[in-house]
């Protein structure tokens, strides 16, 4: 089978110096035995590497996927540095930003109604008014805080308006697009985009795209087969549906046009993909109602066959990939002509606008597939445009560096925004966290490091329009704190964003102090005067300003901070996309300090930051003996402007309370008469995926060292996998296409740079390993759960890594008895089976009878790997009982809002965030309020808020501890106290 791809891509040679032994090389390259090379010494000019790092940032090379290395010997060079290494970013949503033209805030639809239009400037969930032109007309607010390049929220053209009752509102943030080739008439048309783009690029500064795959707007209803026309219309009896629960892969597969069965992963992308059938391809019948069968462009989007249609996702499993978003249709990007579509349509958007890059809605959402056909198609169309720095970053929603990775190498993104380090940041910088921690979170970049991409790469961020501002983060984290320390700590988090690896992400508001009291809606405050209530009441850090006035102050100190800190960076390049190396951290509150190192200048600068409530002192080492270093960050703290290493290279810096500063080397680090000895420690798979191999190396001295790995399936060609530039030195190689058993051969060489203009380099001999089986995890139910004898129980599993030729056998064991299989599985992403203790004669089983799952996965290889877990049996729990207990008695109208797949849906229906969260039924003799819940599904968690209606301020109006939850069967009762996060299983003593 072919692949469907729009453009022919060239293979990806990731072409990086060649390094050649100093002797002259064998007439036949393959004549020297790799083991021979171990120990050899190399040297390579400067210019050499400067011209390959220039060819390899130019190349649209195909992440982690090097071509093969030619010729002989290992090759040494510098950890890749692109031109994305070195943006200052600013994220901002067009509607809150600048009203520059009232015209336009009905997006051209002739109505006052709300509801129609979408605008609304007193409610958080409608348009305000903001627009291009605002952002065009404020570009100088926008270039002073030293932003190189603005990054949009989608502008396309939205479904004003989505929902209904109290769950209506607009589309203002741009997340449900109708036509994909026209900005929002709320916000402007193409011809103000390209002014936009042309103004910003006359400063200097790039327009990135925020830009979706995943989804459209909520159009397609699904036809109701027990609709009765003889009977009323009402929520359950309606020709058409919203939605409705999902249907996984495994209960009703999809079939093609000819009712042939059919897995789409196996097919996915190739000119093999059938053609379907909306009437019976579908667990549900999908149908785009009338007055919205057209209203997608281009026209291939009102095609319903070109979406999954398999129901509302949950986020787990299988459903994460398949199912609506929240009622927004879900595309089926396993389709060729959906792939093609999409590139079609943001390949325009790159050639006729001279968009400079892409951020990517909710890209763990959509299959593997899709992005490696999108992502290199992409750049070959930018790169065909003249645009050689164009820059897709992809939104990963997680902090498991695994998993984020994922999506740099099989997925072949550049780059993923960085979710781990903005909880890192957090931590360190709200919740005073330890700076060890830090420090270990830096040591795990190498997670990201492969032939054509790093950690260096990565935008980092401290908040954004769905988590919320830092400044709320902070305020939650230290509610009693005070604005002083408040401000303090938001200078500290930025600091640290700043001066780390990564392209530093400003959201907009943060530089004026913005709070607010939650993400999403709650977090979408205007710069212009807003006359949203939800935002008048805000607290903003750095300022009495509220609101109700126009927020575009120059002199905000936070404004100020990071408009320096954006200099610093661009005065000294080396404190963005220099080699940065762990150097010290305190154990707990304290110091966590780093270098910086400019590989080409070899000038090293040390950065220390400190989250302690007093004054710290550390001494680090550092690359140079007896060396100067010179202040060039951090004078107002009242430092020293001058330190000096000891002759172990070792330096004692001072940093006040919630600071930071940076020293700056006098003169370059000495340069290297010799290459260190480098070894090749290990070679084997990562604990934390069996798709990756963890290869490390050891570098014998103390100097600035970078090293190449390099990889071959044994008898093939080597090629690259990856640079590190800094201890420990690693690579997490993907192996995930590799058939398990397979052997790879690993090998890697060390570049230090010499005083005479060479790099000096030594290699490694080879060391072996094998592809492992894969892993497999049993992931719903969990662990010490129930079942029940009168029903179904469905068992879900992944396998590590997903491939769709894997299968998943099912087996369970009775009371301790034999293993019994039951159901196989070869429908990927999750394996799915359903299981009937009472039809397999297991009727009278008592309470706590265990009863064991398993499931393993096999190969066509035949490599196989199980996975267990152990359940009881209970007696069904019909209704939930949540006791509340406040010591001033004053419950007024403190509810819960409920959801997930636990709670009767009836009783779902009744409650709404703003106006109706559950009210409790009593409050008994010891003072303790109760809250009786109707469950349909007790072996499913009940996911719940403390709060009162609309309320979001923790503790005034919403009980500490964010998203709370408790599985019924296990816990029919909990009881929660108020001020304290904890759920408790067992009534605890109070007053």
């Amino acid at each position: 089978m072919t692949r469907l791809l729009p453009v022919v891509l060239a293979a990806a040679l990731v072409t990086q110096a060649m390094v050649t032994p100093a002797s002259a090389a064998p007439a036949d390259p393959s004549a020297a035995a790799d083991a021979t090379q171990e120990g050899a010494t190399f040297q390579v000019d400067a210019a050499q590497i400067e011209a390959a790092e220039q060819q390899a940032a130019a190349a649209p090379a195909q992440a982690g996927r090097p071509g093969p290395t030619p010729g002989h010997g290992n090759r040494a060079m510098a950890s890749l540095r692109t031109a994305e290494t070195d943006e200052n970013f600013y994220f901002v949503m067009a509607d809150r930003f600048a009203n520059g033209d009232p015209t336009n805030d009905r997006g051209g639809i002739d109505s006052d109604d709300p509801s129609v239009t979408g605008f609304d400037p007193t409610r958080k969930g409608y348009y305000n008014g903001g627009d291009l032109q605002g952002l065009r007309d404020r570009l100088d607010y926008i270039e002073g805080l030293g932003t190189t390049a603005i990054w949009l929220t989608p502008s396309f053209k939205n479904k004003p308006v989505q929902g209904t009752g109290s769950n209506e509102s607009a589309g203002y943030h741009g997340y449900w697009i109708t036509d994909f080739t026209q900005i929002d008439p709320h916000l402007g048309t193409n011809d103000d985009l390209a002014a936009l783009i042309q103004d910003a690029h006359a400063r200097g500064i790039k327009v990135y795209f925020d830009i979706i795959t995943n989804h459209t707007a909520d159009v397609i209803k699904y036809q109701n087969p027990n609709f009765d026309p003889s009977k009323p219309v009402n929520d359950t009896n309606r020709e058409l549906l919203d939605g409705g629960a999902y249907v996984s892969k495994d209960s009703r597969p999809y079939t093609d046009a000819q009712g042939r069965t059919f897995d789409d992963r196996d097919v996915a992308g190739t000119d093999a993909f059938p053609e379907l059938d909306a009437t019976t391809s579908f667990p549900y019948t999908p149908v785009n109602p009338a007055g919205e069968t057209d209203v997608k462009v281009p026209a291939w989007l009102n095609d319903v066959t070109r979406y999954h249609n398999r129901g509302d996702t949950s986020f787990v499993g299988e459903n994460s990939q398949y199912g609506d978003f929240f009622g927004l249709d879900d595309l089926f990007t396993e389709d060729p002509v959906v792939v093609n579509g999409m590139i079609d349509i943001y390949g325009t958007w790159i050639r006729d606008f001279g968009v400079d890059g892409f951020r990517i809605d909710t890209v763990k959402h959509v299959d593997d597939q899709f992005w490696q056909a999108f992502s290199p198609a992409a750049l070959k169309i930018a790169h065909d445009a003249g645009k050689k720095d164009f820059f897709m970053f992809g939104e990963v929603y997680d902090t498991t560096r695994p998993f984020t990775s994922h999506y740099t190498t099989a997925g072949q993104l550049q780059a993923v925004l960085d979710f781990p380090f903005q909880d890192a940041a957090r931590s360190f910088a709200s919740k005073n966290g330890s700076a060890a921690d830090l420090q270990t979170f830096f040591a795990d970049d190498d997670w990201y490091t492969d032939a054509d991409s790093n950690a260096y790469q990565l935008p980092t961020f401290l908040g954004n329009h769905d988590m919320g501002h830092i400044g709320y983060f902070i305020q939650s984290d230290n509610p009693d704190a005070g604005d002083a320390t408040w401000l303090a700590k938001d200078r500290l988090a930025h600091q640290l964003m700043y001066l780390v690896r990564g392209n530093p992400v400003v959201y907009f508001g943060d530089e004026q102090g913005f709070t607010g009291t939650g993400g999403d809606q709650l977090a979408r405050q205007t710069l212009f005067a807003s006359r949203v209530a939800e935002y008048l009441d805000d607290d903003l850090i750095g300022t009495d300003r509220t609101h109700a006035v126009d927020n575009y102050e120059t002199t905000h100190p936070l404004y100020r901070s990071i408009a320096d800190l954006a200099a610093l960076t661009k005065k000294y390049p080396a404190l963005r996309n220099g080699a940065q190396q762990n150097r010290y951290a305190a154990e707990g509150p304290g110091i966590y300090a780093f270098s910086r190192m400019d590989r080409t200048e070899q000038r090293e600068f040390v950065v220390a930051v400190n989250n302690s409530t007093t004054a710290q002192t550390a001494t680090l080492p550092t690359y140079a003996t007896r060396a100067g270093f010179s202040l060039v960050y951090g004078a107002a703290n009242g430092v020293p402007d001058t330190a000096k290493t000891d002759r172990a290279g070792k330096l004692t810096v001072s940093v006040p309370s919630m600071s930071t500063v940076v020293y700056r080397a006098d003169g370059t680090i000495p340069a290297a008469r010799w290459a260190p000895n480098v070894k090749l420690m290990s070679a084997a798979p990562a604990a934390d995926t069996k798709g990756r191999m963890e290869v490390t190396a050891r570098v014998g001295g103390t100097g600035f060292a970078e090293v190449t790995f390099q990889a071959r399936i044994a008898g093939g060609q080597w090629q690259t996998i990856g640079t590190d530039d800094n201890a420990p030195y690693r690579v997490f190689h993907d192996v995930s296409a590799l058939d398990p058993g397979t052997k790879v051969q690993y090998r890697a060489a060390v570049l230090v740079s010499a005083n005479n203009g060479k790099g000096l380099c030594r290699s490694t001999g080879v060391l072996s390993a094998k592809v492992p089986a894969p892993g497999i995890t049993i992931d719903s139910p969990t662990e010490g759960g129930a079942v029940h004898t009168d029903g179904p129980i469905t068992i879900s599993a992944v396998t590590d890594p997903e491939k769709a030729s894997n299968v998943v056998t099912f087996e369970r064991s009775v009371a301790g008895g034999a293993w019994t299989a039951f159901h196989t599985d070869d429908s990927s992403p999750a394996y799915v089976a359903t299981d009937d203790l009472a039809a397999a004669g297991f009727t009278d089983l008592p309470n706590d009878t265990p009863v064991r799952y398993r499931a393993t996965v096999s190969t066509p290889s035949g490599a196989s790997s199980s996975a267990e877990i152990g359940l009881t049996v209970k007696d069904r729990v019909t209704t939930a009982t949540v006791h509340y207990y406040r010591p001033d008695q004053q419950y007024l109208d403190w509810g819960l809002h409920l959801w997930g797949g636990a709670v009767d849906p009836a009783t779902l229906a009744g409650i709404t965030w703003d106006t109706s969260p559950l009210q409790r039924t009593g409050v008994d003799a010891d003072g303790w309020a109760t809250y009786a819940i109707p469950l349909v599904d007790d072996l499913q968690r009940v996911n719940f808020i403390l709060h009162r209606p609309n309320g979001d301020q923790v503790p005034a109006t919403r009980e500490p501890g964010g998203d709370r939850s408790f599985v019924p069967v296990q816990s029919a009762e909990i009881w929660l106290v108020a001020g304290d996060p904890t759920v408790h299983i067992s009534k605890p003593a109070v007053g």
